[in-house]
């Protein structure tokens, strides 16, 4: 009892000291904010490390109306070509018809690009520094604000449109989901459903692409996913291969695919935006990190094989993220980072062939630096090279 007694008429005393020594502290801290003084340095750098040309991130095409419409990561752009536009070996570039840019266009770092085909509107997806979808008039140029906007949380990478229902379909990386959207939303409006859970596979989702006569949505993977766990055991991550998961197109929730591509055989390395062609049933895939374009049969399933490859010196296709297909005239749109490029095949190209036509931002042989939303740098002493991971 001595002990418990003689601890409770402590136990103020130190309550007290405690209580001074904090006070004592933030004065301290707060002395020392006041003091401190930004440091602002008014020299101008060295050198700079920065692409003077275009990187093509996104393209989609209206034969219609001969619209060519790509997106640029590297000085936030939307520019518009004639789509039979031609650039010609000698030539620096092909000057754009249009370019969308500026602080009061929404748009920055844009992944995904849209025409639509009855009122030639601009849709203009952005994937990271942005929560904007952005939509442009047939007349907007320049530093312009869009018709109309729709906010969407996380980080979407391609759209798809159902034009006869009038809906949006998104990939949604960060989130590992698919969003789909009335396509006259805008402001803060939300998905009128969603495809999201542990049980769908979806793993870092990027490209997207709508087979309509089978009632198919296909999604391509990178591999990498930040999934919850069981009750109470909370989040965890997990890396798989590079995979394309396959929904029913009116599919909702937590749910299953109907199939998935993956394996060594599939060759798909960062697999990127993807296109549909109904008729051929063929799925078009950008095969980012392996220069190439890979093409499954729409009913492939498994370790599955390519039916065709696009790769190698002569097609010109480098780092490529975007593809658009042309049914009605048979052309395969391909936007390239790794050089600032637009090149076009025939629907049917194979192997290591040179494009119909090359649509060029920049010089013939300019090599893309790829520097896109750096979040630090670092340097290798051994090697004297400097590190930037986007």
């Amino acid at each position: 009892m001595d002990k418990i007694f003689r601890y409770k008429k402590v136990w103020p005393f130190q309550l007290l000291l405690l209580g001074f020594i904090v006070w004592l502290a933030q004065a301290i801290l707060a002395q020392g904010q006041v003091d401190r003084k930004p440091v602002v340095i008014e020299r101008p750098p060295l050198r700079f490390i920065k692409d003077p040309n275009p990187s093509f991130s996104a393209v989609a095409v209206d034969s219609d109306s001969n619209m060519l419409v790509v997106s640029d990561e590297n000085m936030f752009r939307i520019m518009e070509y004639d789509r039979r536009e031609s650039t010609p070996p000698r030539a620096r570039l092909t000057e754009p018809k249009r370019i969308i840019s500026g602080t009061n266009t929404k748009a920055e770092m844009i992944c995904g690009v849209y025409i639509d085909p009855k009122t030639k509107e601009i849709y203009a997806l952005n994937g990271d520094t942005q929560n904007w979808m952005p939509i442009f008039s047939t007349d907007a140029r320049g530093n312009v604000a869009p018709n109309r906007a729709l906010n969407i949380p996380g980080h979407p990478f391609q759209m798809a449109a159902d034009e006869e229902k009038q809906l949006l379909y998104m990939t949604i990386q960060s989130d590992n989901k698919i969003v789909v959207y009335r396509k006259q939303a805008s402001g803060g409006e939300k998905p009128l459903r969603t495809i999201q859970g542990n049980d769908t596979h979806l793993e870092d989702p990027h490209g997207i692409a709508l087979d309509f006569k089978n009632k198919l949505i296909f999604v391509s993977n990178f591999g990498n996913a930040n999934l919850r766990g069981e009750a109470g055991s909370g989040r965890y991550g997990k890396f798989d291969p590079p995979s394309i998961t396959v929904y029913p197109m009116e599919g909702s929730g937590n749910i299953k695919p109907v199939r998935i591509i993956e394996g060594p055989k599939t060759l798909m390395n960062w697999p990127a935006h993807m296109a549909f062609h109904e008729e051929r049933q063929e799925l078009f895939v950008a095969n980012d990190a392996d220069n190439s374009i890979v093409v499954f049969r729409a009913s492939d399933e498994g370790d599955a094989a390519p039916i065709r490859v696009i790769k190698g010196p002569k097609t010109g296709i480098k780092s490529p993220p975007g593809i658009a297909l042309d049914a009605k005239l048979g052309e395969l749109y391909v936007a390239n980072m790794g050089t600032p490029s637009i090149t076009v095949f025939p629907v049917a190209a194979n192997g290591d062939v040179a494009p119909a036509r090359t649509i060029r931002g920049g010089p013939a042989g300019a090599v893309g630096l790829m520097i896109g939303n750096p979040g630090a740098v670092g340097y290798d002493t051994k090697r004297e090279q400097i590190l930037v991971p986007n």
